[in-house]
């Protein structure tokens, strides 16, 4: 199983990596911004709560340092205001910071949140309206972090780190003007300590990003087992290796607890050195200020405001280093949100809106010289000069050895991708001239691997028709055979099928599709082997059901069990990406030496052994 996320090179991709901080980066940064319009004015108020609220934790020194200029006044016998009175302003401001404080945390948790799910929902949006190449090259673990990891990491800047680093800023400022206005040589003095902080916090800095970057990648890498593990969960059972995967997640966890301690060890001690430096400080400026209260120059209730802002402004400085390694982890969340935003998309329209006259299709198809290579693999040629003509209402099969590129000729009816060289017409004309969502809105595809939503059998097979009442429900899987079983559920239509339909068989999963397909009611239908994976006992239900199916419409047929399309108007033989054979199932067997009456030789030989 692969580990990671990983890029098309092989190459591992880190989880949640540090972008580095440049102006394109910062530009970047923006799309934050464009999100936060809406709630502009909230966001602004916001802003007035902090600078509010910055302003009142920095006036409570300058009271502080009233209060005991006052009491030492009033023991010399010298007028001053009374202690009492400055206590009662001193209750006020910390009365309006708590005002301030909670407009603040409030309004920013307010614009982060809205200004977060808006981006989420264009996010997603723009996800699924991605073409299937988008889809080849990435996984969905990848995909869903985007969503989840990288959008909670903006959305914390925005709620949190954004706050606090405009609040870090206002103090840093206020602090370092009043610590001169209280005493220059004091201010002097603290200040000559601050480089060496920052040259150790730069070489420490380096060294915890490395190995925070490290870890991260290691439990990533411990993640993308358990998701492996679970999406495959019937494999790992069948081959009886639960311990086998509990012994891969736990090495995987245990390099990723190694990474994590280390780490700690390193973020301990520079933890610790950040501790020695701003206490070493501050007790430096507190001998040199006592001696500065003796000789005159300064009064012990300013040595006290003096100690105080010191603390802030050393505590502001230390909190810029985590706020921007936050900020790196953030511009690097919103660089990999913005690569899926950048990307173009499919044109794809509103599926409430109804079929166009115009565009209505008669179900004739003609696929003319295509040829095709996926893009990630443009070197293997899938199609080679293939020609399929099919009129309306005819049923196509499509037959051949595997690799022979039969899925594809449904991927590219589907316009899931397009091809390199040749046309795709329907009704004669260009696909790429009928809109995308008008063309799909008459095609349906019943694939061999149904995957069925999470939810109840209505919503399943309502998928093909949101909207669709419950009679128009029941007549769908009634033509599609799926009425009865259904019924003999406790809970009927409204049972949970459970993640990807587990909870239901194979044939029963396949009825279920026929039914979705049954009620979209399309014109052309796309069957991608559709009862190649099921027992004797299912498919002669299932191929009933697909027979209804695809009465009066075009169908094509990508079959593997040649017994299922002997009926078809026409049969399409493939081998490596060629039409080598092509006509009805008994004129093929006509043909000497031909790869169909070989395949059908195979299969009855197989099937005569089963028996």
């Amino acid at each position: 199983m692969a580990r990671g996320n990983r890029q098309d090179n092989g190459t591992r991709k880190p989880d949640m990596p540090k972008a580095k901080l440049t102006k394109e980066n910062l530009k970047e940064a923006l799309l934050i911004f464009s999100y936060l319009k809406p709630y502009r004015w909230s966001f602004i108020t916001g802003l007035l709560f902090i600078a509010l609220s910055s302003g009142t934790t920095m006036a409570f020194p300058y009271f502080l340092k009233k209060l005991i200029d006052s009491a030492h006044s009033l023991s010399q016998g010298q007028h001053a205001i009374a202690p009492g009175t400055i206590a009662l302003w001193m209750l006020g401001i910390l009365t309006l910071q708590m005002i301030f404080s909670f407009f603040r945390v409030y309004l920013f948790s307010y614009v982060g949140e809205h200004a977060l799910a808006d981006m989420r929902k264009n996010v997603f949006q723009k996800m699924i309206m991605m073409p299937m190449n988008f889809f080849a090259q990435r996984r969905v673990g990848e995909l869903s972090s985007r969503i989840s990891a990288d959008l909670s990491q903006i959305q914390e800047a925005v709620t949190g780190m954004l706050a606090e680093l405009l609040r870090g800023i206002l103090t840093l400022i206020i602090g370092m003007i009043l610590i001169f206005v209280l005493s220059k040589s004091l201010a002097t003095l603290m200040l000559s300590v601050v480089p060496v902080i920052v040259v150790m916090g730069v070489i420490f800095g380096k060294r915890i990003r490395k190995l925070s970057r490290n870890t991260q990648d290691q439990l990533a890498d411990s993640n993308t087992i358990v998701q492996e593990t679970l999406q495959g969960i019937s494999n790992v059972k069948s081959f009886t290796n639960e311990w086998y995967e509990i012994g891969r997640y736990t090495r995987s966890l245990q390099q990723a607890v190694k990474l994590a301690v280390n780490n700690g060890r390193f973020r301990g001690l520079f933890v610790s050195f950040i501790l020695l430096s701003i206490f070493g400080t501050i007790i430096l400026v507190v001998w040199y200020g006592t001696t500065l209260v003796q000789a005159g120059t300064l009064s012990f209730g300013g040595l006290t405001a003096f100690v105080v802002y010191t603390a802030f402004v050393g505590g502001s400085m230390a909190g810029f280093a985590d706020l921007f390694s936050q900020f790196q982890k953030t511009l690097g969340a919103t660089q990999r949100v913005r690569e899926i935003l950048r990307d173009p998309i499919e044109p794809v329209t509103d599926t409430d809106e109804p079929v166009l006259e115009k565009n209505k299709l008669q179900g004739a198809v003609t696929f003319e010289h295509v040829a095709f290579s996926y893009p990630s693999r443009k070197e293997l040629h899938i199609l080679k000069d293939v020609t399929i003509t099919a009129a309306p209402g005819e049923q196509i099969a499509i037959v051949g050895p595997s690799g022979a590129g039969k899925s594809t000729i449904a991927a590219l009816l589907l316009r899931f991708y397009h091809p390199d060289e040749g046309k795709l017409l329907f009704d004669g004309r260009p696909a790429d001239a009928i809109p995308l969502t008008q063309l799909r809105k008459q095609m349906a595809l019943v694939p061999q691997d149904v995957i069925l939503f999470g939810g109840t059998i209505r919503e399943n097979i309502a998928y093909g028709k949101p909207g669709a009442t419950q009679t128009e429900i029941e007549e769908a899987a009634l033509k599609a055979h799926a009425h009865d079983f259904i019924m003999s559920f406790p809970e009927g239509y409204d049972t949970v099928v459970g993640e990807r339909g587990i909870k239901l068989s194979g044939g029963q999963r396949q009825r279920i599709a026929i039914a979705r397909a049954i009620l979209k009611d399309p014109v052309i239908l796309v069957l991608d082997e559709a009862t190649s994976s099921l027992d004797s006992a299912s498919e002669s239900v299932v191929q009933e059901a697909l027979e209804n199916l695809m009465k009066n419409r075009t169908s094509f047929v990508i079959a593997h069990r040649l017994s299922t399309i002997r009926n078809a108007d026409k049969i399409i033989v493939l081998d490596k990406g060629h039409v080598v054979e092509c006509g009805t199932h008994q004129q093929l067997l006509a043909l000497e030496d031909g790869l169909y009456k070989s395949l059908n030789k195979l299969q009855l030989e197989w099937k005569s052994e089963e028996l």
